[in-house]
């Protein structure tokens, strides 16, 4: 053996030593005692679980239960874990004692509303930790406080009261009509013939003073030849004066103007025919007066009527009645023009009902300058009732309708909500008028109320049944 080969070997042995050392430095042999100790469950200082047993977990921390006693393949029990103990996936802070002046549970209640409440924090049968009831609470019956977190998962949002004109549109369907004021019938109160007829028919328009046709009446020309002698027999100033008004007025009550008068009067002779002329502005209606024709009193010869105001006559539903007042403004839109607004105003609203259809008759005037409004037309009316007064409004979102009653849901903020009954009005462009209830610049809960509403319930029918335990 030759000295290399010596030195070589003691070097591996040298080695092995300094390995075996570290080795048993690093992972220190401690023989098994004949009992194993116990690890305990909880630190010292917690408080000792209580209530039943819910399931038992693997003891070396593995996603391991069993609902009933079992060991692991190593032989260790599964540790047991109690209603009382909190199971949960987040960090949570230590316990710490409550100091003077927070809030106090008072007890813990059952997350889906069941009638049973804990003195201790306990989790249903689906794992939903119990809400805890602070003294407070119970103190303030009409307050709801829900956690940050369950408002944010619920989305509960808040807008203020405001005042804010309400236009409540009430729409209806309605005709178009002509105002009868604004329509004269021209008919003689004699007998007469008519010579001849201007070249006016139905549909042309007229002036007022146009000639519309000649007529002869003996009546007239028995009337007018008075006139003229009076005119021409001189007496005393008064009986003059007396004669001539008086003759005057005859021919007027058989129909003539004053123009037609005046016309006797300068040319002091007594007429052939008269000449009869338009009573007003408007367009023929109806035509009927034919050349050489007799006409007897009262007989229509023109129907005129004048179209620069008509009327629309709409119904509204008897529900909307209190809504409609005159003057109110209004958007008419006929069917012949359905991208044309035409505006006016209510006029009047008819004192009887459609017994039919239950319905309100409402008159409507119109101003028709261009004449594009014609009779019988049918067009959609929109009615902006509700005034330009401001009225405190809610959006309609805010207001729960359990039909006995109308309750909004007010944020007082940190959590804390309180529903209030609350009388409401008119509605109209997505907001309610709020006539008591809420005050203004008072927040309500727009979206999620009727779970808080739910809330609210639940904790007094706990409270209720809370005082009926203490009372036994």
């Amino acid at each position: 053996m030759t000295r290399r080969y010596v030195i070589l070997l003691l070097g591996i042995a040298v080695f092995a030593a300094v390995f075996a050392r570290l080795v048993e430095g690093r992972f220190p042999w401690s023989a098994p005692s004949e009992t194993p100790r116990a690890i305990p469950n909880v630190s010292d200082g917690a408080p000792a679980s209580t209530g039943p047993i819910i399931y038992y977990r693997d003891p070396d921390g593995r996603p391991a239960y069993s609902l009933a006693p079992k060991k692991t393949s190593a032989g260790k029990d599964y540790l047991p874990e109690r209603a009382s103990e909190e199971v949960s996936f987040e960090d949570k802070p230590p316990l710490v004692p409550a100091a003077r002046g927070e809030r106090r549970v008072r007890f813990y209640r059952n997350p889906m509303g069941l009638p049973d409440t804990s003195s201790v924090p306990k989790k249903d049968s689906m794992g939903m930790d119990y809400i805890p009831v602070y003294e407070d609470e119970s103190q303030d019956a009409s307050t709801v406080t829900i956690s940050p977190g369950k408002l944010q998962k619920t989305g509960v949002r808040s807008e203020p009261v405001e005042r804010r004109t309400l236009s409540v549109p009430v729409r209806a369907t309605g005709r178009i009509e002509f105002d009868p004021r604004r329509i004269s019938i021209v008919s003689l109160r004699f007998e007469g013939f008519i010579e001849s007829v201007e070249k006016f028919v139905e549909g042309d328009y007229v002036r007022k003073g146009q000639p519309l046709m000649r007529i002869y009446g003996p009546n007239v020309s028995s009337a007018a030849a008075e006139y003229v002698a009076v005119l021409k027999t001189r007496r005393g100033e008064a009986i003059e004066a007396a004669g001539i008004e008086a003759a005057r007025l005859r021919l007027r009550n058989l129909g003539l103007d004053d123009d037609a008068i005046a016309a006797i009067a300068r040319a002091r002779s007594v007429p052939h025919h008269i000449l009869w002329r338009a009573p007003q502005d408007g367009h023929i209606l109806e035509r009927t007066a034919l050349n050489g024709m007799r006409a007897a009193p009262g007989d229509m010869l023109f129907r005129i009527v004048d179209h620069s105001v008509v009327w629309v006559l709409a119904d509204i539903a008897e529900r909307d009645i209190a809504l409609i007042a005159p003057g109110q403004k209004v958007d008419v839109r006929p069917r012949a023009y359905p991208d044309r607004a035409f505006k006016g105003q209510v006029a009047l609203i008819y004192p009887h009902l459609n017994m039919e259809t239950r319905t309100a008759r409402v008159r409507i005037e119109l101003p028709n300058p261009d004449g594009l409004l014609r009779g019988d037309m049918y067009a959609d009316v929109d009615i902006a009732a509700g005034g330009n007064e401001k009225a405190l409004t809610v959006p309609e979102s805010a207001v729960i309708d359990t039909g006995k009653r109308q309750v909004a849901i007010v944020d007082k903020g940190e959590g804390r909500f309180e529903p209030r009954e609350v009388k409401i009005g008119r509605r109209g462009e997505g907001f309610v008028e709020i006539k008591s209830g809420v005050n203004e610049n008072e927040r309500v809960v727009t979206a999620a109320n009727f779970l808080i509403d739910a809330e609210s319930n639940l904790k007094a029918a706990l409270r209720a049944l809370d005082q009926g335990e203490a009372g036994k």
